[in-house]
């Protein structure tokens, strides 16, 4: 049960605040406000003003529609469930409305400044009214209710119903400390709520004036659609490092929770791995610089100065001062940076038995999980040959499956959202003999097809693509062609996620400098230039790719597809191209598999329990309110928090924390349905 729904919380701030933070003592802000817009930041708010308008899929103008659709991203991205705001900012802030698409073109961003500067005051007076709220004496017992949806939240029109509003809120989260953490005292509940909020604050006064920038013009690109963003020079790094799959340091996942800079996991074969002292759930609580640099307390920095701070040059010594999670076994860790490559996010492999063939011999299950269509796109451009690619690393484990005489593939894109568009073409192509993936048409209408021009098939055999309703663009692309070339099954929720655009990566630097081999870091401009359409014609815009074998799952209901997003681009549909169907796949054969499937489903205890939470998620989905009757709380939670369950599954596939090939019950039954094809395509065979 979460203060947002997963709808919500796709902004980031959402899952900022209810994250935590806590420190004895008065709140005192830090000094690393923004000061205001530089000559750097209008130079780079007009190039993002002329690129949008230019170049965006919509031709849509920067005009006053544009303008009010700005606001309401703005605030939203800073304030999403309304709790900080009152009515009255809202009120001056509305005097600009129609005025932003205006300044925007003249590089004018003050009123950026403006908004936050009233933020960072109200978080101030929020924080101060919380350290009240944490020490008041609080009923469980009274019949009382909190906002849960953003779209029903109101701002507070005045201090006293603000004060209200808070008072409930810091009253949920001791309730739920009660009951989710019943070891901790009473202090220690406290403490925790307190430090939650103080290190947002905390973090929030430490936005500088690239993330501002990076916040305020993505309110805006936003506006055209929800896959437009502006990226500052340090996201953009770190969007290259994503795709190239390496970088220099330590080898260690960390994200930042309550003020503390946490090892998520350890890299296995990273630098960290190899010395062995760094281990998941540790908190790095201070940095330091080669074997004798003085260690810097990190504590309530922000996530990525901590990361900037350990990674560096490979071979170099950084030192990490670390605790336990509760704060004890406080030690020095030296480790040695080293070139690491994130595995995790690689094209990994594993064979399963599963089954009887005729022989009495078990058949053999070839499963990839592919976590992203990856490219190295500065290695390709330099002309590396052993830049890294998602088809080279696929090719690899298809001719070993090959080898190893495999009788099906599952290929799992279930946490897949996207990458390389030419990736996805040319991953498709390992499993047909070369003809039209995708179809793509641009601002201008017209609509060209992108062909695998290899007439050769590296895997011919049987083929499942399990797919959620997380698997995205360049996924759809794959699981769309796959499925109308009648090359194999689609498997999993109800349908892909529906993003049926492509974007492309401006570097602003680049853009201004032309010609000039190190451009000055103005950052990037990810902007939607064309939408992509199946084979057939169909575009997986909205609708997404909707599977032929429908397996339960919570996912299915989450409101986090395409056609949930602010703004998003309509579904559309072209010519078809000509394209070859292998009949691989038919209705019959689909028939017969859901029947399989389904009764195989019904007989499982694991399915049967996610029917029965789906139904109860389905409950607590549109609820307005959550209770903060402990009585009732309680019992809500008896039956299942299967918001709880939700949130934690939609963590887990956004943030990739499950990696590598895993048997669980959803591999299962698609090793379960590769098998039931396999005894199809024999019994086809022997008639």
């Amino acid at each position: 049960m979460t203060l947002c729904k997963p709808s919500a919380c796709r902004y980031g701030l959402p899952l900022l605040v209810l994250a935590g933070i806590l420190l004895s003592g008065a709140w005192l802000p830090a000094s690393a406000d923004p000061v205001g817009p530089t000559p750097l930041d209008k130079q780079i708010t007009k190039l993002v003003s002329y690129y949008i308008q230019e170049q965006h899929l919509s031709k849509h103008e920067l005009d006053d529609e544009i303008s009010k659709r700005f606001l309401d991203m703005y605030l939203k991205t800073l304030d999403p469930m309304k709790v900080y705001f009152l009515q009255s900012d809202i009120d001056a802030f509305e005097k600009q409305r129609l005025l932003l698409d205006d300044q925007i073109q003249k590089g004018e961003i003050q009123f950026a400044y403006d908004v936050f500067r009233v933020f960072l005051k109200r978080i101030d007076e929020r924080v101060a009214w919380a350290e009240e709220a944490i020490e008041m004496k609080h009923d469980f017992t009274l019949d009382e209710q909190i906002i849960r949806d953003p779209d029903v939240a109101q701002y507070a029109t005045n201090e006293a119903e603000a004060r209200e509003l808070w008072r409930k809120r810091i009253k949920f989260d001791l309730l739920r400390l009660r009951v989710d953490d019943e070891g901790l005292t009473e202090e220690k509940q406290k403490e925790k709520v307190r430090r939650r909020y103080v290190s947002f604050a905390k973090r929030m006064h430490q936005t500088d004036r690239d993330e501002l920038l990076e916040m305020y013009l993505s309110a805006l690109t936003m506006s055209f659609d929800p896959h437009t963003t502006y990226m500052s020079p340090n996201s953009y790094t770190n969007f290259e490092i994503q795709m190239r799959l390496e970088l220099d340091g330590i080898g260690a996942e960390l994200r930042s929770i309550d003020g503390y800079t946490v090892v998520n996991k350890i890299i296995p074969e990273g630098a960290a791995d190899k010395e062995g002292g760094l281990k998941a759930e540790d908190r790095i609580i201070g940095v330091g610089q080669g074997t004798d640099g003085e260690i810097e307390d990190v504590v309530d920095m922000k996530l990525r100065e901590v990361v900037d701070r350990i990674r560096g040059k490979a071979g170099t010594i950084v030192r990490l001062e670390v605790t336990d999670t509760d704060g004890l076994n406080r030690r020095i860790i030296n480790i040695q940076r080293d070139k690491i490559e994130l595995k995790d996010s690689e094209a990994q492999q594993a064979v399963f038995e599963h089954g009887t063939k005729p022989s009495g011999e078990p058949f053999k299950i070839g499963v990839i999980n592919l976590p992203s269509f990856y490219l190295d796109m500065d290695g390709a451009r330099r002309g590396d040959p052993d830049f890294r690619s998602t088809t080279r690393d696929v090719r690899k484990i298809l001719e070993d499956f090959n080898s190893q005489r495999v009788d099906a593939v599952v290929l799992d894109l279930r946490r897949n959202g996207g990458g390389s568009l030419q990736e996805a073409i040319n991953l498709t192509g390992l499993f047909i003999e070369g003809g039209p993936v995708v179809q793509v048409k641009g601002p201008d209408g017209y609509v060209q097809a992108y062909e695998d021009n290899d007439t050769s098939i590296l895997w011919k055999g049987p083929l499942v693509v399990m797919t959620s309703k997380f698997s995205a663009s360049a996924s759809e692309i794959l699981a769309g062609a796959i499925q109308d070339y009648g090359r194999g099954l689609i498997i999993g929720d109800h349908s892909t996620h529906g993003k049926g655009t492509v974007q492309s990566l401006m570097d602003l630097g680049l853009q201004l400098f032309q010609g000039m081999r190190n451009p000055p870091p103005y950052g990037a401009l990810k902007i939607t230039m064309q939408q992509f359409y199946r084979p057939s014609g169909a575009s997986t815009q909205n609708r997404g790719v909707v599977a032929d074998i429908e397996i339960p799952s919570m996912t299915t209901h989450y409101d986090v597809g395409e056609s949930d997003l602010d703004y998003a681009v309509a579904f559309d549909q072209v010519e078809p191209a000509d394209h070859k169907n292998y009949g691989q796949v038919n209705d019959a054969i689909r028939q017969q598999l859901r029947l399989l499937s389904s009764k195989r489903c019904d007989k499982s205890e694991d399915f049967q329990r996610v029917k029965r939470n789906v139904e109860l998620y389905l409950e607590q989905k549109d609820r307005q309110t959550i209770t903060l009757n402990e009585e009732k709380f309680r019992a809500e939670l008896e039956k299942i928090d299967a918001d709880k369950e939700e949130q934690e599954a939609f963590e887990d596939v956004v943030d990739g924390n499950e990696s590598g090939v895993k048997r669980e019950m959803y591999l299962d039954e698609a090793i379960a349905i590769a098998v039931d094809y396999l005894n199809l395509v024999l019994l086809a065979q022997s008639r």
